[in-house]
């Protein structure tokens, strides 16, 4: 999507804190000294089987980019696709999860849009506000900082794995359950704390994120591998080849600017990779500041971890060892 942007026309305004020009996760616009609009949406096809759990998903997905700008939900829109051939209490339900997850923020759902479509999609249009001075962004870590992810990977395999019904109710709840859980308890964890850069882990996966807040901020991040929160049983999958498209697909995004140390499994290099519906925050920040972190963090419902620090350029973007 970014290199089909970028042919089109060059946005300047004196009030767009944030576009497109770091791949970010949502756009920031000034209102006045004190007060910044994020705008963002997000919409996908259902990753799980139970239309409630799907809509729950996908709001607490659309949710996240203002969360990991660091400000506050306030009002949202459905973005619905839905074909004809489905019963209505699908979407009821589909509808009814989004719902909850946009009243669990402290936001107002106020209609939205749907069309028909042969699969049923669903996500939201979010707009939230934030202090401009207050703004997270991708592209401002630096050397010295430590990284703190706030939830587990592994749930494109997890979901690979369920697609093929291999997955046991335990695996499948733990997946559901941290894609379910809003970035707002990560965020609330971070009030009060002077943060560098955040961004959520989605689509590019955890590699992929790095790589644009490492090249966003001229730095180079470490990732220490036997630090990463990881799913039960994801590296079993993973072993046994059930890696998405999506991950092969961030591989070569990523290509040759990372270097990985020779005891990092393969599995784990593909958990690196996995495309993450609704992950958690990636926050780098002071190493004084660590501790209150994981302090505040013990009040989420979610793994955590400190998982690797930024160090100066050198010539990869990201060391994995």
């Amino acid at each position: 999507m970014a290199q089909v942007l970028c042919h089109l026309p060059k946005i300047e305004d004196e009030n767009l804190i944030v576009g497109l020009e770091t791949s970010d996760d949502a756009a920031v616009y000034k209102i006045n000294d004190k007060l910044a609009l994020i705008q963002t949406l997000d919409f996908f096809t259902p990753i799980v089987d139970d239309p409630y759990e799907f809509g729950q998903i996908a709001a607490a997905n659309s949710l996240s980019d203002v969360y990991a700008m660091g400000g506050e939900p306030s009002l949202a829109m459905n973005i619905v696709c839905f074909p004809n051939c489905l019963s209505p209490d699908v979407l009821v339900d589909i509808l009814r999860g989004g719902f909850d997850k946009v009243k669990e923020a402290g936001a107002l759902l106020i209609g939205g849009h749907t069309v028909e479509d042969d699969e049923p999609k669903y996500g939201l249009s979010v707009a939230g506000f934030v202090d401009p001075s207050k703004v997270w962004t991708n592209s401002n870590a630096k050397a010295g900082d430590y990284l703190v992810l706030t939830k587990p990977l592994g749930v494109g395999i997890i979901n690979t794995a369920i697609k093929g019904g291999l997955a046991d109710e335990k695996t499948y709840k733990e997946a559901v359950k941290t894609m379910a859980t809003l970035n707002k308890y990560a965020k609330e964890a971070l009030e009060g704390i002077k943060v560098n850069s955040v961004t959520d882990i989605t689509g590019f996966g955890l590699l992929g994120h790095a790589l644009e807040m490492a090249e966003g901020s001229s730095v180079t991040i470490v990732i220490e591998h036997k630090n990463i929160p990881i799913i039960d049983k994801t590296l079993e999958f993973a072993r046994m080849g059930l890696v998405p498209a999506g991950a092969y697909a961030n591989r070569k995004f990523v290509g040759d600017k990372v270097e990985f140390s020779e005891d990092v499994p393969e599995e784990v290099q593909d958990v690196l990779y996995d495309p993450q519906t609704s992950g958690g925050l990636l926050i780098s920040l002071p190493k004084e500041n660590v501790d209150l972190l994981l302090k505040n963090l013990k009040n989420t419902p979610t793994k955590y971890a400190v998982v690797g620090e930024v160090i100066e350029k050198e010539d990869k973007y990201i060391i994995v060892k």
